[in-house]
């Protein structure tokens, strides 16, 4: 077999791969040995049919099986052979002309194929004891935990029918129904429908036309949609809504003590401290890790500037575009709306696959030799949390990560990063500073810095270079209706 390099261009490489005629013939010679014992062919006894009489029979369909193996498994030994790593899965190109074909599968000609790849760079690592982080750390005191527990225990409030008009803070049952042009729309219609008044759950102006309303009484009031609310058929237009009142009831008193304990499901009021304490500490916990890794990323990005492998840049720029474009679609906005152009844009995001890239480059060479492994028990759980999420469809989740290629390694990937994060925050210099929860929960202002406002997903697409997730393009505003019903009215 000949392996000639016929393009070495930047990170790009094509090989020229030649086996020659006879080699491929004696490997087919090989396999016909390899059944003559096991095939049946009227006329002969079984082992004794010529192998000329089975090379006409089963020698194209062998070839065929022999080609398809070498192109199946000599890329990746030729990569190895060289020293290099393929950037995505090599392009094999064979030749398509159907009588050079007939004659390799005859063992008439040599074989040929080229290999077309990108390779990964090699990346010398640099000392990061340089490198400093500020850990953002927020106090939390009693007044917070008691708060988050007030707001927890609203689901548990208990409301009793009353006489007289409602207030904020009442509960009132209703019908209602409500029309556009004196047509009724989807989505617009309730019954039994129970709303708290200054919850804001509705569109603004609904809510507060419902103070002083009394039980059985029948009223009709006017609201204007928002200019951005997400169904584009009532947006900025103007609703009636004919309601009829069922209902008023007031609101039972909250008192954190054993007995709203109780009504959660947990034994004492300390508990229920203690278990509000530990969720507050786990969103500011992770706020404060997105901020610290963000930190981390931008000053690797400074010491790390290399080449990257174009067919990463790009489908990784593809994944964040087609994001990108369906934010704006859903939000009803188009990229002069955000202050920018499509050109201008597309330029910006580039940019942003680039980095993702050659970090996600460097992260992977940081982890491989300071030897950070995902475990079994680690993949496990994460397995198990994306089941958590989807209650229902256990078995095509599991069946998807069984049979789909690289499904696997969409769980590792994010894994491994983490725990390449955390071993290089063994290893830099980190300062803890006591900040208020204000602070830490602003927005970087590395963030807000480009020239042109972002369109809809550009901080959402930065945050996610640090593992942050992703936010919501436009926030959605609740049509005036329970939740099913705003739900249905976006539709």
């Amino acid at each position: 077999m000949q392996v000639i390099e016929t393009l070495a261009q930047g990170l790009k490489r094509e090989l020229k791969v030649v086996i020659p005629a006879d080699e491929m013939e004696t490997r087919m010679n090989e396999r016909l040995a390899e059944v003559k014992d096991r095939v049946r062919i009227n006329g002969f006894r079984p082992g004794k049919v010529p192998v000329a009489h089975l090379k006409k029979v089963y020698g194209k369909s062998i070839m065929a099986d022999l080609v398809n193996e070498i192109v199946r498994e000599k890329p990746t030994e030729i990569l190895t052979s060289r020293g290099e790593k393929s950037a995505t899965q090599p392009e094999v190109a064979m030749t398509e002309d159907e009588a050079e074909a007939d004659k390799i599968l005859k063992a008439e000609a040599d074989f040929e194929f080229t290999l077309a790849y990108e390779i990964i760079p090699a990346i010398e690592l640099k000392d990061a004891t340089g490198i400093k982080v500020t850990r953002e750390v927020v106090e939390i005191g009693e007044d917070e935990v008691n708060e988050q527990i007030l707001r927890i225990a609203e689901s548990a409030r208990t409301y009793e029918s009353k006489k007289g008009k409602a207030a904020n803070g009442d509960r009132v049952t209703i019908d209602y129904l409500g029309k556009v042009d004196g047509v009724a729309f989807d989505g617009g219609k309730d019954e039994d429908a129970e709303l708290v008044l200054g919850s804001n759950r509705f569109i603004p102006g609904f809510e507060e036309q419902l103070v002083g309303v009394k039980a059985g009484d029948e009223k009709t009031i006017t609201v204007t949609f928002p200019a951005d609310y997400p169904a584009a058929n009532l947006a900025g237009k103007e609703a009636t809504f004919d309601i009829t009142v069922k209902d008023v009831a007031g609101a039972a008193p909250i008192e954190i003590n054993d007995e709203l304990a109780k009504k959660l499901g947990l034994e004492s009021v300390d508990k229920l401290k203690e278990i509000v304490r530990g969720q507050i500490e786990g969103q500011y916990g992770s706020v404060t890790r997105q901020k610290v890794k963000r930190q981390l990323l931008d000053q690797l990005d400074e010491l790390y500037q290399f080449e990257t492998p174009e067919r990463l840049v790009s489908a990784e720029f593809d994944n964040i575009w087609r994001q990108i474009n369906t934010d704006l679609e859903q939000a009803g906005k188009t990229f002069a709306d955000e202050d920018t152009t499509e050109e201008e844009a597309r330029a910006e995001y580039r940019k942003l696959a680039e980095r993702r890239v050659r970090l996600g480059l460097v992260l992977s060479e940081i982890g491989e030799k300071a030897g950070v492994q995902v475990t079994d028990d680690e993949m496990q759980r994460s397995l198990f949390e994306q089941l958590r999420q989807f209650p229902g469809q256990e078995k095509q989740i599991l069946d998807y990560f069984k049979n789909t290629p690289g499904a696997a390694a969409s769980l590792r990937a994010p894994l491994f990063e983490e725990k390449v994060v955390d071993h290089l925050l063994s290893e830099v210099s980190v300062t803890d500073k006591t900040v208020s929860k204000e602070a830490l929960m602003a927005e970087d202002e590395a963030e807000d810095k480009p020239a042109k406002k972002a369109p809809a997903k550009k901080k959402a697409a930065a945050k996610a270079e640090a593992g942050e997730g992703e936010e919501a393009a436009a926030p959605k505003k609740k049509a005036p209706a329970k939740k099913k019903a705003a739900d249905d009215s976006a539709e």
